[in-house]
């Protein structure tokens, strides 16, 4: 009885490794992590595979609600002024890099429009009074999404403004995540809610659970003004973006207002979310007005996720990065690059390119902390240079490339940003917007620490292990 008790096992332990393998054939390094969970917790393993893993762009009931409006798309495209041709673009050298474009613009799916305006900011405070200014300036609607939201006393300055436009007639809309904002009471959407803001929660954590999305989250940070402004990048609501984290103290972050072509981009963006959200499609004139803004910095709106332009966010860094002719300069907070741009990144230093990378050096999660560290050495024996922040905590999500492009927006260098989160980027090719992005990137190295590659790899053989283990699982992270 023992004997065939033990084969029942192994048939069925080898049955669920190989559901795995099938099921993961395509992304090897998640195998991998499920792998390793599964001889950890066998049986437990494969339950937690089920509900966390399954394939989101397999639910066409929810692609189906969240296909695109063409009509709306119509209107986008003829407001836009879009450039069809990689010359249109200020860096001559782009005269050259007719693969690129054509690898960015993806047949059109993704155009890169040239009437726009961009605004930089580097911190939680001004981007919180740029955004409560033009909150308080609307006047037809406001589309406010986020990752995390919560009750302390930045959100709640939000809350008030959101409800003040509310009681003057304006449509606010107020989408949040279920697992960003778990931590957020009942009682301030509530109160939303009882005051006329119209709230939804993307991806709920229980309904989530049963029906295996709580592996699926959106990311994004979105701000939508009327229509005619825009506001993209890491920053999210609550206290610690102005530096009042107890443990991390400063916060270091990019985020972005945008004037132009660019905002009908992020009001599509919204809109799809909502209707994903609440199965609802609205629709109204004033969603997409005419703008008149006569700046002409030329920006790319760039949307990824789980259902939506597959890995698009992926394929763009991939394509930028193997473009680069001397330098690529990138500040996250997360790096767990797939393996397509960890080896862009080291031919791209094995061949003389400048290429730095900034991240933490106290980090908000010590799991993705780890797993960050364990690419850093294969990073400094091919020549990339790695700095960590020491000032506070850089959340930024940025890149330079070449004086070609500069990215800002809410995705970071990982693996959950590139395949399973909802993200959105801005590609940057004004000469001015690039030229700031490399202004605070030279400032943040004053407040960084070079890492040596020989002190590196001196560290205890016990935060090696820890290292890659949560290697290992950070495909998962």
């Amino acid at each position: 009885m023992i004997v065939w008790g033990l084969l029942i096992a192994l048939l069925i332990f080898i049955f669920q490794a190989a559901t795995i393998l099938l099921l993961e054939f395509r992304r090897p390094s998640n195998a991998t992590a499920w792998l390793f969970i599964l001889f950890l917790f066998p049986l437990v393993g494969f339950i937690l595979y089920y509900f966390l893993a399954t394939e989101y762009r397999r639910r066409r009931k929810t692609k189906k609600r969240g296909s695109l409006d063409w009509r709306r798309r119509e209107l986008l495209l003829s407001r836009s002024a879009v450039l069809k041709y990689p010359t249109a673009l200020p860096d001559p050298v782009f005269t050259f890099r007719q693969r690129l474009f054509r690898a960015l613009v993806k047949n059109g799916q993704l155009p890169i429009t040239g009437r726009n305006r961009a605004d930089i900011y580097n911190n939680g405070h001004d981007t919180y009074e740029a955004m409560l200014a033009a909150i308080r300036d609307a006047k037809h609607h406001v589309h406010l999404a986020t990752y995390i939201l919560r009750d302390d006393d930045i959100g709640r300055l939000f809350q008030q403004a959101l409800l003040a436009k509310a009681c003057e007639g304006v449509t606010v809309r107020l989408l949040y995540d279920g697992i960003g904002c778990i931590k957020l009471n009942d009682g301030y959407i509530r109160t939303l809610r009882e005051g006329g803001v119209r709230c939804a929660c993307f991806f709920p954590l229980r309904p989530s659970f049963l029906k295996r999305r709580m592996n699926y989250r959106n990311h994004r940070k979105i701000l939508v003004v009327d229509g005619l402004i825009g506001f993209i990048g890491g920053i999210n609501i609550g206290e610690e973006y102005v530096g009042r984290h107890p443990r991390l103290g400063y916060w270091r972050d990019t985020h972005m207002r945008l004037e132009g072509d660019s905002v009908y981009r992020l009001q599509e963006i919204f809109l799809k979310d909502w209707e994903i959200a609440t199965r609802e499609n609205p629709d109204h004139p004033g969603f997409l007005p005419e703008h008149a803004c006569v700046a002409e910095e030329p920006v790319q709106i760039v949307h990824s996720g789980p259902s939506r332009h597959g890995e698009a966010i992926h394929d763009s860094v991939y394509a930028i990065m193997t473009a680069a002719r001397h330098r690529i300069w990138i500040t996250t907070p997360y790096f767990i690059p797939s393996m397509a741009v960890a080896m862009a990144l080291r031919d791209a230093a094995m061949n003389g390119l400048d290429v730095r990378i900034i991240v933490p050096y106290v980090p908000d999660t010590w799991l993705v902390h780890l797993a960050t560290l364990s690419y850093v050495e294969t990073m400094l024996q091919h020549g990339v240079r790695v700095w960590q922040y020491r000032k506070g905590f850089i959340h930024a999500k940025t890149m330079i490339v070449d004086e070609m492009v500069g990215v800002v927006g809410s995705a970071n260098m990982d693996l959950r940003s590139y395949y399973s989160n909802f993200e959105v980027n801005a590609h940057l090719f004004g000469p001015d917007a690039i030229k700031r992005l490399e202004q605070d990137f030279l400032l943040d190295l004053t407040g960084a620490s070079e890492i040596d590659l020989r002190a590196f790899m001196k560290r205890p053989r016990k935060q090696k292990a820890k290292e890659a283990m949560a290697r290992i699982l950070s495909p998962l992270l």
